[in-house]
């Protein structure tokens, strides 16, 4: 093997994953790069193979990555597929479940060195409940299963990086779970992450503030006051090229995210709606601070669309293509 093995999650088989995996996989492009490895079922992409016409693609079926070769598109079968039903943009449990034993085995395969990164398709984070699975998403299961304390969901759309201080979290409880400690966490992850996956020497981060015009001088809020500027003056201090807090209206109204290397949002709508408004079609969700290397397209399961040939590969690739540049950069350090 001279390229690197990268795996991909087959996701919720009712939603869209199957669909843009087919046809990512399906212009043979990727196959220059790397050599893919789906962590699904070939009957359910059979299935998707003929809804799409797709029928001249073919995968190599292997029990482990040991046996993969380059040049070929491969496929681990990861659970007992005899009596599977696909039934695109329709909720049911055998499919969370299905989506589970993917995610499971390829992460065995992460953790024991034979896959080089992982790119998740979307999973239905309903359905994937279980005694097994008892996470808001993907980020907090990973962080869970490779042992850190704390990861960083990051937004990436080239130069463009925004993460969130608090993820898959209500809002209600945002401000009661945002400390210093947490801030200085996620400062210290982001930072890090644009030193060693992104090969930015001397990173330029922003903060956003929390509350409307970022507290108004405490007018409208004390966190900004209390817990983000100290935080920052403590980096600043120290050399470091972090600023802010920023209201986060004015911020994205002015385009000032093109000043920095990444931006900091305090909670998930705060980053990923400007995110998403900005590089829905090309958008990548990369989890930092993990040991291992996860990208996944920034859209869901799409159930309104699955099945009718309309789903854009166009975030899926660039979580690949991101996922690469990863591998690359971290074998090079």
């Amino acid at each position: 093997m001279n390229k690197p093995a990268i795996g991909i999650t087959l996701g919720d088989y009712n939603g869209i994953g199957p669909e843009v995996i087919l046809k990512a996989l399906n212009h043979n492009i990727l196959l220059q790069w790397c050599t893919p490895v789906v962590y699904g079922s070939l009957k359910v992409l059979n299935f998707y193979k003929k809804q799409f016409d797709m029928r001249d693609f073919h995968f190599q079926v292997v029990d482990s990555p040991d046996k993969i070769k380059d040049s070929h598109a491969h496929v681990i079968n990861c659970w007992d597929d005899a009596n599977t039903q696909v039934e695109p943009g329709k909720e049911t449990k055998e499919a969370g479940a299905a989506a589970f034993a993917c995610l499971e085995r390829a992460c065995k395969d992460l953790d024991g060195g034979k896959i080089a990164a992982v790119v998740t398709a979307p999973i239905n984070k309903n359905n994937i409940q279980s005694e097994q699975f008892n996470f808001p998403g993907h980020t907090e299961y990973l962080t869970q299963k490779f042992e850190v304390k704390e990861s960083l969901m990051m937004m990436v759309a080239e130069n463009f990086r925004i993460g969130v201080a608090t993820g898959h979290l209500p809002v209600l409880e945002v401000s009661k779970k945002l400390s210093k400690e947490l801030l200085k966490t996620k400062i210290d992850l982001f930072l890090h992450s644009l030193k060693e996956d992104f090969k930015i020497i001397k990173p330029k981060l922003a903060v956003l503030g929390l509350n409307p015009h970022a507290g108004e001088s405490g007018l409208l809020g004390k966190e900004e006051l209390e817990i983000i500027q100290p935080v920052l003056d403590e980096y600043r201090q120290k050399g470091q090229l972090v600023f802010g807090p920023y209201p986060a209206d004015g911020f994205f109204g002015k385009a000032q995210f093109k000043e920095f290397d990444g931006v900091l949002g305090m909670y998930h709508d705060q980053g990923l709606i400007p995110f998403k408004y900005i590089a829905f079609d090309s958008g990548v969700n990369y989890t930092a601070g993990l040991p291992i290397i996860r990208t996944s397209p920034d859209h869901g399961t799409a159930y309104d669309i699955a099945g009718k040939n309309e789903a854009d590969p166009g975030s899926f690739l660039h979580a690949f293509y991101l996922a690469l540049d990863l591998v690359k950069n971290r074998m090079n350090d």
